[in-house]
């Protein structure tokens, strides 16, 4: 994990004994089979999106479990892939095209490093082997994560879509935060909630009303 202004809160929340954990949790998983993402790309989120920088925290649960398609950041994926309508990403570009937004690719760096913070549960997943790595290590860190975003005075939007992000609600300051819960994007939900929800607008009000700059979603 590179130092970035995340660093000093987690090791202040976190113990060494976790860390430690933590390390061997990757050399194990990583030395003995496909893992994903490329184990320099596992803390991508923070390390292109700093605390001093986040306005939006969009919460996911983990990578992507194909070869290459994993970047560190939830929901994103290469412009190498093809985008099929399976992919959450799908419905998010059709969901962005009703509010106003033009977003046809799938890579989703570019909000990153405007302040949106694309932060999976889960760092780590074994090849074709969606949620395997889920309470192994990565939880209390993650969790931490969403608490030290919420513990941060400047007003930020948290994005969850889904059972397992809206679970995180109790982690938020309601009060001092925008929190905006959906159905998730994928294809088998979409329909119940998601399309309709306004997220990505409601998301730029609530920024431009406390100061801030709104997210240009179509990048």
């Amino acid at each position: 994990m590179k130092k970035t202004d995340w660093s000093a809160p987690l090791r202040e929340r976190l113990s060494k004994e976790y860390f430690s954990d933590m390390i061997n949790f990757v050399n194990e998983v990583y030395h003995k089979g496909r893992i994903y993402p490329a184990e320099d790309k596992i803390f991508a989120a923070i390390e292109l999106t700093s605390l001093a920088d986040t306005k939006v925290v969009i919460v996911g649960q983990d990578p992507y479990p194909q070869p290459g398609k994993a970047q560190g950041l939830a929901f994103s994926y290469p412009d190498s892939f093809k985008v099929t309508r399976a992919d959450s990403i799908v419905n998010m570009q059709k969901e962005l095209a009703n509010e106003g937004f033009k977003k046809e690719d799938s890579d989703l760096t570019a909000w990153a490093e405007q302040g949106v913070l694309l932060l999976n549960a889960v760092l780590t997943v074994p090849e074709n082997a969606s949620n395997a790595h889920a309470g192994k290590i990565w939880e209390p860190l993650t969790d931490e994560l969403i608490k030290i975003a919420s513990d941060d005075e400047r007003p930020k939007v948290f994005l969850l879509w889904g059972g397992f992000a809206r679970k995180k609600a109790s982690l938020i300051n309601a009060a001092r935060h925008l929190v905006l819960e959906a159905p998730h994007p994928s294809p088998l939900s979409a329909s119940r909630g998601f399309f309709g929800c306004d997220h990505f607008v409601k998301a730029n009000k609530f920024l431009e009303e406390n100061g801030q700059s709104p997210i240009d979603w179509s990048k």
